[in-house]
């Protein structure tokens, strides 16, 4: 696990990243607090103070990477350094896709990447929801997911995400561990119609894996899961946010028709060595 200190030091390196670029990182703060394997994240400090980092997060055969370097210590090759070590770790493991993850609008991690032999894959928006009147979102029931729900939730993976069976496989497995999120299936007149989760940290809310089955879809019900997931969060208090797939137009159409504004773009890069 990381420790307090160093989660602490990731958290303050990030808030001055950011209140510096103007724009928001993808830390998976869910899957730090939960980390198991210190492999997955590499360090470099001046004078006892974190000025790069970088993290992993393996997704079955594929890993995403996000880092971050206080801004007076850039161009100093620290990322570069630390991202050497990471393609060591990599290839130990038997990664098979390595996708980068930078702001849309950090200029500095452009231009690292430009440097790289990578190629644009995709985008996704960051989304937040908008305090607003909200219809009930009737007709369909949320339930916390059961070990019997498994199969059913794997499917949903494979279908919605498009990922193989045995990525599906394991990240039901690794999400399941996480203790502050929580795991619905959305249901109607007694069948199962998809699964949503909702993950609860430092403050907000954010909403992962939302999927309607195939069979389902167009009829209204994602529109009256996600209605019901806002209504059931409201009374925290938190933000309420979420990632859709940039070409994804249907889902942000739908996020946008209940109240989600996107706050920011995420570019992923293919790594091709």
């Amino acid at each position: 696990m990381l420790t307090t200190e160093q989660l602490q030091s990731i958290a303050n390196l990030q808030k001055e990243c950011e209140t510096n670029d103007g724009n928001l990182l993808k830390l998976n703060w869910d899957m730090l607090r939960q980390r198991e394997d210190q492999a997955m994240d590499f360090f470099h400090y001046v004078d006892g103070e974190l000025v790069a980092y970088l993290a992993l997060y393996g997704f079955g055969s594929t890993v995403e990477i996000c880092g971050m370097v206080k801004p007076a210590h850039r161009n100093q090759n620290h990322f570069t350094n630390l991202w050497h070590q990471a393609l060591l770790v990599i290839k130990e493991k038997g990664y098979k896709k390595i996708l980068l993850n930078a702001p849309s609008t950090s200029q500095s991690a452009k231009e690292w990447l430009e440097k790289q032999p990578c190629t644009y894959d995709f985008s996704e928006y960051q989304m937040v929801w908008k305090r607003q009147s909200l219809e009930e979102g009737s007709g369909v029931l949320l339930r916390q997911s059961t070990e019997e729900d498994v199969p059913f939730e794997i499917e949903l993976d494979v279908l919605g995400f498009g990922m193989s069976l045995e990525d599906a496989t394991i990240h039901q497995q690794e999400v399941k561990n996480y203790p502050n999120d929580a795991h619905f299936i959305i249901e109607a007149d007694g069948k199962r119609l998809g699964k949503i989760r909702v993950s609860r940290n430092d403050g907000e809310s954010y909403i992962y894996g939302f999927v309607i089955h195939p069979d389902f879809q167009g009829k209204g019900y994602g529109r009256k899961a996600l209605q019901a997931v806002v209504h059931l969060e409201q009374p925290s208090g938190n933000p309420i946010r979420l990632e859709v797939e940039a070409k994804n137009r249907n889902a942000l159409r739908l996020y946008e028709s209940i109240g989600f504004q996107t706050v920011q773009g995420q570019d992923y890069y293919l790594w091709d060595e």
